[in-house]
Formats: structure tokens, C-alpha cells, sequence
């Protein structure tokens, strides 16, 4: 795994030994900031389910002011760290040693208001709808805010269980995809 482009362009990421994290694959990773390439820059970027950090890295290597990642697994942080330091990219970033639905709490409290939001659960454990459910109605998802959603092909991402978000679009890989969600702005 590298960061493709940027400040901290071609450097190796160090990953998680073991199956209990899935770091996006790099040609996913590069369609993925293709498709949002010129909002990166500036933007406040926050990174749930962050695992080696490879997501929100990328953000801040294309430009981002900011960005938050969140993960509550003791060895994905120290991975997190660690690869925030091999790129120099550590001083704009923010490390939440959480679980997903207590960070979104904390944010909010801290009148925190994200350009993008990014997760990637684990697969086929129900994350997306429960996570989706709080980022609906959660103040940290402005009416500007883009949702991304990496999850395999088969999970289905139903917008009528929602209030506020709604799908954009949907881009699919040959094993996982991406949901593009942003708050319908009649709603807001």
C-alpha cells in the first residue's frame, strides 16, 4: 500500500499483519480521489474505521487541512501513528482512540462539521445502516458533507431508512464498491 499522489507521493504505508483489517486496494484508492480530486484541497476530512490510516493519508497528502481518524483497534493506531509520521503528515492530523459511534459524539461536542466523511467497516457486520442511522441526523454531516461509504458489493444501502442523506451515486469495483451519500438539501 502507497500514498499515489501528493505531498507525501510513492511512500510505502505500513499495514496490519492479519486478516482483522482490509486496506483499500491502491487502484481503488486512486479512482476513489480521481472521482473527488478537486474538492480534496482545504477540505476537513474524516476517516471512520481507519484501520492503517491509508484513506485519510491520501486526503492530507492531496492537500486536506485536516483530517480525523478514527479506530479503536490498539495495533491499527499505532499503525496510524506510525505511518503519519514516515509521511510527515502529522501535524494535521487528528488520532481518536474510539469506537466509531462514541467518536461521532465527541465531534459533535467539539462542533466539529466534516467536507468528507469515510468509512469502511468490517464486511458483513451491519456497521453501514447503524453508522449512516447517527451521520443522518448528526450535526458533523453538513448539508455540503459527502458520506463515501467502501463496502462489499452485496451490501445494500437503502436511503429511504434515512431522513437527510441520500445516494448520489454508486461506483463499483470488481470485489467491493462505493455508495456516495450527501444531505438532500429540500430536507435541510
Amino acid at each position: 500500500m502507497r500514498v499515489i499522489s501528493g505531498s507525501a507521493r510513492s511512500l510505502k504505508l505500513k499495514t496490519i499483519e492479519g486478516m482483522d483489517t482490509r486496506p483499500t486496494q491502491d487502484r481503488i484508492k486512486e479512482t476513489l480521489f480521481n472521482m473527488i480530486q478537486y474538492d480534496v484541497a482545504g477540505c476537513v476530512f474524516l476517516d471512520l474505521f481507519a484501520g492503517s490510516g491509508g484513506i485519510g493519508i491520501e486526503a492530507l497528502s492531496r492537500g486536506a487541512a485536516q483530517a480525523c481518524f478514527v479506530e479503536k483497534a490498539k495495533n491499527a493506531l499505532s499503525c496510524i501513528r506510525e505511518n503519519l509520521r514516515y509521511t510527515k503528515l502529522e501535524s494535521k492530523a487528528v488520532v481518536m482512540p474510539a469506537d466509531v459511534m462514541s467518536a461521532i459524539g465527541i465531534l459533535e461536542q467539539q462542533e466539529m462539521v466534516f467536507d468528507y466523511i469515510f468509512m469502511d467497516p468490517p464486511y458483513k457486520k451491519g456497521w453501514e445502516p447503524q453508522v449512516l442511522a447517527l451521520l443522518d441526523r448528526s450535526p458533523i454531516c453538513g448539508k455540503d458533507t459527502v458520506v463515501i461509504v467502501e463496502s462489499s458489493l452485496d451490501t445494500g444501502i437503502a436511503e429511504e431508512d434515512y431522513v437527510n442523506l441520500k445516494i448520489e451515486k454508486i461506483k463499483k469495483y470488481k470485489t467491493n464498491k462505493h455508495t456516495f451519500l450527501k444531505k438532500s438539501q429540500e430536507d435541510l
